[in-house]
């Protein structure tokens, strides 16, 4: 039990430390107008969802199932087809921090944008898997779930290692993530945001 827990807190940390340092700044807002702005305002929405299900992930807040729940389905409710109408062509504009390759390889934007939703819907549903044992006590073995592969494997150099999945390749279904503890679907669902920003997102200096 000892090592599930070490094993499924040491990646919520990690997937919860790319998506921080990837998240949108309210400061960079300044001067936005018409759809920049409205994607802009959604991202840090989801943001602020993020931020809220990282504390309880790491522990610095009382984990409450409603809550992972409501903010859960908040970011699942803003990805898919509503988060990439935001982004038509033409709009890279100033102080859109969007880069061009949205527009180039649109067929994996819309495929990230698919698997946050995807993510988001699986941890809604497992909201309540951490509550029987506590946060830190999921009742099956994180690495196995995940395929048997370590926390640096799955890992890898970072979000853009995921595999697959961060290929923008096809999720699992919510209906199957969903019996996977909720820091796993978390994890997914962190690295899903963090590989879209590694791709996607201007660089800040």
């Amino acid at each position: 039990m000892i090592r599930t827990v070490t094993v499924a807190a040491a990646a919520s940390a990690v997937a919860a430390g790319l998506w921080l340092t990837a998240a949108p700044d309210a400061s960079a807002h300044g001067g936005a107008t018409g759809i920049v702005k409205e994607r802009m305002d959604l991202m840090k929405a989801m943001g602020d969802s993020m931020k809220t299900l990282t504390a309880m992930m790491q522990g610095k807040t009382p984990y409450d199932a409603d809550t992972v729940r409501r903010e859960a389905q908040a970011i699942a409710e803003r990805g898919g087809d509503d988060l990439v109408t935001l982004f038509p062509e033409g709009t890279a504009h100033d102080p859109s921090e969007a880069l061009p390759a949205i527009w180039s390889k649109p067929d994996r934007f819309k495929a990230l944008a698919e698997d946050l939703t995807t993510y988001a819907e699986a941890l809604a549903k497992a909201a309540d898997n951490g509550t029987g044992g506590g946060m830190g006590a999921p009742s099956t073995d994180m690495n196995a779930m995940m395929g048997g592969a370590s926390t640096q494997e799955m890992m890898g150099a970072g979000s853009a290692s995921m595999g697959p999945m961060m290929g923008g390749g096809a999720a699992p279904s919510p209906e199957a993530l969903a019996d996977m503890p909720p820091q796993a679907a978390f994890m997914q669902l962190s690295n899903t945001c963090g590989a879209c920003h590694d791709s996607y997102r201007m660089k800040k200096d």
